[in-house]
């Protein structure tokens, strides 16, 4: 389901973080790699990629959502925070990295 804010985006990327090929989600758009997490300030809606910014969006913190959790990021460009819905593959290890980080 689309909305006029939420434009489905769900393609596979070579991240730029940590190389890796990240396939699509397949259930949702993908947003992040689920390797290392990171990802890149191009939407100002989601998947409308209009931001020009294009600065790495790294997590910084993890946020309880409902059934689920949101990884928060910041922009090493322009320094704005940003949320994701956690991906179902992405590495829990590194989940639970960030949350340590916070502490």
């Amino acid at each position: 389901m689309e909305t006029k804010r939420f434009k489905m985006i769900d393609e596979e990327f070579m991240c730029v973080v940590c190389g890796k090929k990240v396939e699509p989600l397949k259930y949702s758009a993908r947003d992040h790699c689920p390797y290392c997490l990171c990802s890149i300030h191009v939407d100002i809606n989601p998947g409308d990629r209009q931001n020009e910014c294009k600065g790495i969006l790294r997590p910084i913190e993890i946020d309880k959502f409902k059934d689920t959790y949101k990884i928060v990021y910041r922009c090493e460009k322009c320094n704005q925070t940003h949320r994701n819905v956690m991906a179902n593959d992405d590495d829990f290890d590194k989940i639970i990295e960030v949350m340590k980080n916070v502490r």
